[in-house]
């Protein structure tokens, strides 16, 4: 018997060992959560009774989103019971708009709670659809009460919609307004003798700037000085509009906003006062001691009488979905299916749109018989060319089973996102929405002379002169011709789709399209969509078009695995206990070591070069094309 033959056995027997021991381990921590689960679950339910007279504190953490992001849930687990915070947590704006709806009729809700400082960057659409929550809350005649040691300008915006807005005397705040600034690579790609090879149609189609420029080009200036003076003047308009000032209250001079903060004793929180950006400066004791007048205490008397927004969620879980299962009982639906994040090739998880994947939802609402019309809501920016076409495919299909399309755009319908939405039978967009950039663009790194200072190089031949074509080779006259005719056919189909779509001609589309951006308030003018008005106007909307009178909604999704579908409903509960167990928290106090960490130069820059390089290694169309709004941001 040979030593290789032992050896090779040996380390098959020790694989055998450690997969075992592997699954072992993870087997006797499901048993133990298990009976943690069962052994503590009349105790939680009893914990996460609402107060009868008590305050909901909207405290809400992280990105507000369409879709979430798979997580396996025994991971997003373990990770909270070890209290490993999520880099990027997310909150669904559905959820929000619930909790709030539920709240309003809850006669154990008196107030309403504004604690914005873990509301990371969001967009004006979403801020915008959260507004109109808490407005309609407030017609309930309770009262709405922002507070903070900071405001961020979209907390800010929230906290517009409140009665009173409390400021920390030692607090900050400063609207900034919108920008986009890139990173570009034009010299480091040069320093690095990286050959960059871009084919692109559209005169504002500024997504590959970054890779053959060191600047802005004057027509991307353009086109996003207009789409983002459109966005901040809505911002202003709806702010000043509850805060009761004119638009000329917003310091957007340098000069005359220096002239303010030093009259103001160079406070932040005086300027606020001052420019009545909020109405009281109160310690955090104060403002505890305020909210006990309105509430009362909590049962360790030590605080107002409350609830976080992720508990009364919890606990009123139950009877949203007993009137979501009321109200499905109509046979007929509207179907609603999410397309978030960038458009990808192939089988994508949900947070991104995958061109089979999101074909496959498509699918399943034109095969179910009682689904009688769709909403396609659409949050993207675009990417894969030859993914968007093919969900676009399945669009036209539900089409000719007579099943009504309307596409209901989100923060962004951009690039490859209006592609999906363009043949729709009808479009709504919110005000602020981010769309068109119809455009395509490719794009190829060559690397032949970083290779060459390294004393590396590429030859051989081949049967064809196309033959053995890779990114260690440069990039001949005749390929690069090849692909720009290509690309130059891809941007012809996607104007012809959009012409065909709106009634409009060839000539038309082109004037408005060139990759150019424009705000979904500028897109209706233009004709690029039918109306303005959120998801529940495109639900209605559909609707009408299927001519259906009692009707209810279906949420077609990926569905989730048996395993994950149990370890959801057993850790789901188990989660909140972690929170219970270690929560210490008090709802006014404000974790600001977190966020000076999030706002450090450094990591700023290192999570935009991450951002980048991420970006480009998601690139997989299979020919190269893409349409993505780059300029679009997060």
């Amino acid at each position: 018997m040979n030593n290789p033959s032992i050896i090779k056995r040996f380390f098959s027997s020790l694989w055998r060992v450690l997969s075992f021991t592997r699954s072992l381990v993870i087997n006797l921590v499901f048993f133990i959560l298990l009976f943690a689960f069962i052994g503590v679950f009349s105790s939680s339910e009893e914990q996460l009774q609402i107060p009868e007279k008590t305050a909901l504190v909207l405290n809400i953490v992280g990105d507000v989103v369409e879709q979430k992001r798979e997580v396996d849930p025994m991971e997003a687990f373990l990770s909270e019971a070890m209290e490993q915070k999520d880099d990027k947590p997310e909150v669904l704006l559905t959820d929000i708009v619930d909790v709030i709806r539920q709240a309003k009729k809850d006669d154990r809700v008196e107030i309403l709670v504004l604690q914005l400082q873990g509301l990371n960057k969001t967009g004006l659409t979403k801020l915008q659809d959260i507004a109109t929550a808490i407005e309609d809350f407030k017609d309930s005649g309770k009262q709405v009460i922002a507070l903070g040691d900071q405001y961020s300008q979209d907390q800010y915006y929230l906290a517009s919609t409140a009665n009173n807005i409390w400021l920390n005397p030692k607090g900050y705040m400063l609207l900034d307004g919108y920008g986009r600034y890139n990173m570009y690579f034009k010299s480091a790609l040069e320093k690095l003798a990286i050959n960059q090879h871009i084919f692109r149609v559209g005169t504002f189609k500024s997504a590959v700037e970054p890779f053959i420029r060191d600047n802005m080009s004057d027509a991307a200036k353009e086109a996003n000085t207009l789409w983002l003076a459109d966005l901040w003047m809505q911002y202003k308009e709806d702010v000043a509009q509850r805060r009761g000032f004119g638009i000329e209250n917003f310091d957007e001079n340098i000069d005359v906003l220096i002239s303010k903060f030093s009259a103001a004793e160079s406070s932040y929180a005086k300027y606020a006062l001052n420019n009545n950006w909020v109405d009281q400066l109160k310690s955090r004791q104060e403002m505890r001691t305020e909210l006990i007048h309105l509430v009362g205490k909590n049962k360790k008397g030590n605080s107002y009488s409350h609830i976080g927004y992720q508990d009364y969620f919890s606990a009123t879980r139950s009877s949203l979905d007993e009137n979501l299962e009321l109200s499905g009982r109509a046979s007929d639906k509207v179907a609603i299916i999410i397309a978030k994040g960038t458009i990808l090739d192939g089988t994508q998880k949900p947070g991104t749109i995958g061109g089979d994947s999101t074909a496959n939802l498509l699918r399943k609402a034109r095969d179910n018989d009682n689904v009688k019309a769709v909403v396609l809501r659409v949050d993207s920016p675009g990417g894969s060319a030859y993914a968007s076409e093919i969900i676009r495919q399945e669009v036209e299909l539900l089409k000719q089973m007579g099943k009504p399309v309307v596409a209901s755009m989100g923060t962004y319908a951009a690039s490859g996102g209006y592609w999906i939405s363009a043949p729709a039978d009808k479009i709504y967009a919110a005000p602020s929405t981010i769309t068109g950039s119809i455009g395509i663009f490719g794009m190829i790194m060559t690397f032949e002379d970083s290779l060459s200072k390294m004393g590396v190089h590429t030859d051989g031949v081949g049967t064809t002169d196309i033959a053995g074509f890779d990114p260690t080779q440069a990039l001949t006259p005749g390929m690069a011709n090849l692909f720009q005719l290509s690309i130059n056919r891809g941007y012809q189909e996607f104007i012809q789709l959009v012409a065909s779509n709106r009634s409009m001609t060839l000539e038309q589309v082109d004037a408005i399209a060139q990759g150019r951006v424009w705000s979904g308030k500028k897109a209706k003018e233009l004709g690029l969509v039918d109306e303005l008005g959120n998801l529940s106007d495109a639900i209605v909307a559909a609707a009408e078009l299927a001519k259906l009178d009692q009707y209810d909604t279906l949420l077609i999704e990926k569905e989730q695995s048996s395993r994950n579908k149990i370890m959801q409903q057993l850790l789901g509960k188990s989660s909140s206990l972690v929170s219970l167990f270690t929560a210490t928290q008090e709802n006014i106090a404000i974790d600001l070591a977190t966020n000076a960490l999030n706002n450090r130069p450094l990591s700023q820059f290192l999570s935009m070069i991450k951002a980048e390089l991420n970006q480009m290694n998601q690139f997989n169309d299979p020919q190269g094309h893409y349409t993505l709004c780059v300029a679009c941001g997060n």
